[in-house]
């Protein structure tokens, strides 16, 4: 990466947190675009090279866990099973969210609560099932396209991931979010 790049991001990653502490702790549709650049120290016009709106704040910051799975998958014991590897890798989420669980939690809420923001999750998570059907199928030394079983299982995982998210956004941060992970996933993939 040249120096450019590197202070490109190094904007860009400032600029995200900033804006993500203000979203979870201000409100989404309380916080302006002006209000965001201001906490990171840029300008109006940084702001928009970096994000075309708000909604892609978090949306880019959940695209960067997005892009995780795949490589969580890949590396995986050969050995777990698929329910188990796929609960694994959903932990890029549940991981990342207890670094800074009250303002990740005020971000999920914030995320399933806006219409907005819960469309563009859920498109995310489209993008992110079908990568990880590849990657359970070449686990699975199976073809996704003849085989439902890759598909199917990811989209029970995502199902079993959605719900403790729902449920820890409503019990509050101090819930174990990986907890209700796991719960989930018994229940879905009942042994």
């Amino acid at each position: 990466m040249s120096l450019a790049e590197r202070k490109r991001q190094l904007v860009r990653d400032e600029l995200t947190e900033a804006a993500l502490k203000l979203l979870a702790f201000q409100g989404f549709e309380e916080t302006t675009i002006d209000q965001m650049a201001a906490a990171a120290g840029v300008s109006r016009r940084t702001f928009f090279r970096y994000f075309q709106s708000k909604e892609d704040v978090i949306i880019e910051f959940l695209s960067d866990l997005g892009r995780k799975l795949s490589h969580g998958l890949s590396i995986r014991p050969a050995t777990e099973p698929p329910a188990v590897a796929l609960q694994n890798t959903l932990r890029v989420f549940t991981d990342t969210f207890w670094e800074h669980p009250e303002k990740s939690q005020r971000l999920a809420k914030a995320t399933v609560s806006t219409p907005a923001l819960l469309a563009r999750y859920l498109e995310r998570q489209v993008t992110w099932r079908t990568t990880l059907t590849a990657e359970l199928a070449t686990r699975m030394a199976t073809d996704p396209a003849t085989d439902l079983r890759p598909a199917v299982l990811v989209a029970v995982a995502f199902a079993a991931f959605d719900t403790a998210l729902m449920r820890w956004v409503e019990q509050g941060s101090t819930t174990d979010l990986n907890a209700l992970l796991s719960e989930c996933f018994a229940t879905a993939f009942p042994t």
